[in-house]
């Protein structure tokens, strides 16, 4: 069965959490995220606002998810679980992101961790986003422009 890709409701949000905690790389426990205000509240806020979240399924089971600021034009998550990596849903959930975020935005933008060892920075600049630099010692920026159509 091939990965699909949905948009995620409030039904979502544990998941959203139980994948969040489950990334090896650039982890977040509940309660590093709550001291961020990544609450259940804020999510259901957001999700109920606009349509802003997906969730990727393999195999009927959901590996991955993303989230946008629709208003500032960032992909503010994207996350897969381990077992899911090369699986394709990182690439259905950044593809659903963008598409998003380019109806209201001429340019996108996300901030990831930049160390050396973070695969996340190969995966964006494999897609077209470029190096917009250092945010603070450890996190990097990243932008991409709308496609000319």
């Amino acid at each position: 069965m091939p990965a699909t890709i949905r948009p995620a409701t409030v039904a979502d949000i544990d998941t959203l959490f139980d994948i969040r905690t489950s990334v090896r790389q650039n982890h977040l426990s509940r309660e590093q995220m709550t001291d961020l205000g990544i609450t259940p509240e804020a999510l259901t806020e957001a999700i109920e606002a606009s349509p802003c979240a997906w969730v990727a399924e393999f195999d009927g089971k959901a590996g991955g998810f993303a989230m946008v600021d629709g208003e500032s034009g960032e992909v503010f998550a994207l996350f897969v679980r381990p077992e899911f990596e090369g699986c394709g849903l990182g690439g259905l959930l950044l593809a659903a992101a963008e598409e998003c975020l380019f109806r209201e935005h001429a340019s996108i933008w996300l901030v990831t961790d930049g160390g050396e060892d973070i695969r996340a920075n190969a995966f964006y600049l494999g897609r077209g986003w470029q190096l917009a630099g250092r945010v603070d010692e450890r996190d990097v920026r990243y932008e991409k422009v709308r496609p000319a159509t």
